[in-house]
């Protein structure tokens, strides 16, 4: 029997990444066209996180709940588990953070997904626009075929990226919301890593991004106000 130290992370993958990718194949011929909708619920959730009152607020969490929820039936339960055992349980994360989302958002009707208008508003919507236009097209521009591409509200990388950059860029990020995007981001960058795809690196750097902008903006505020003058 081979020594433990001998084996290598790309030892325990339960698949290979032409079976990965072709996964995503598959799964867009099954959806189409649902890309375009979750393209168009994508710019809607954008606007109405920009609209800044509790109308918007409540439906932009609605649409993203529900992109959750899908992600999680018909990606994780019905795809990815084909190839995956722990698929299951990431669908269950997923469909958690479809109910929590609706929750705080829709039912309790916090701005959680309501982008601030400062600096880090800003960059937390750079970081949604950039999982919703510009991470679906790195697998093609790495030579990866078009009908591979993840799409946000699809796919589970742009979905769980385009999710942190609304959260974080809000005047108060909500840390039970962030949790299962960022574990999923580090996750799937974990199993990128292990095939060794050259793109292994993009979601969790921007994941992190999205992580210090969220400390910078649970702390900053508390920080000014005990330092502010005294009465």
């Amino acid at each position: 029997m081979s020594e433990w130290w001998t084996y290598r992370l790309s030892d325990f993958l339960l698949f290979s990444p032409r079976t990965y990718y072709r996964l995503f194949e598959l799964y867009n011929e099954a959806v189409f066209p649902a890309q375009f909708g979750a393209f168009a619920l994508g710019l809607a959730i954008l606007v109405l996180s920009r609209r800044g009152n509790a109308r918007a607020d409540r439906l932009a969490a609605a649409l993203l709940a529900g992109l959750w929820l899908f992600v999680a039936l018909a990606f994780h339960a019905a795809r990815y588990a084909t190839i995956n055992w722990a698929a299951s349980w990431f669908a269950a994360a997923f469909a958690v953070e479809a109910a929590l989302i609706a929750w705080a958002g829709a039912v309790r009707e916090a701005p959680v997904l309501r982008t601030d208008h400062d600096w880090g508003g800003r960059v937390g919507l750079a970081i949604f626009v950039f999982a919703l236009c510009v991470l679906p097209l790195v697998g093609p521009l790495i030579g990866r075929p078009w009908s591979q591409i993840e799409l946000f509200g699809l796919a589970p990388d742009p979905t769980a990226l385009a999710t942190l950059g609304l959260l974080a860029g809000s005047k108060k990020p909500r840390w039970f919301l962030l949790a299962i995007p960022l574990l999923w981001c580090a996750t799937s960058g974990a199993t990128l890593w292990t095939m060794e795809a050259p793109d292994a690196f993009v979601l969790p750097l921007v994941a992190a991004l999205a992580f210090l902008l969220s400390i910078v903006r649970t702390f900053a505020p508390r920080a000014a106000g005990s330092n502010g003058p005294a009465a």
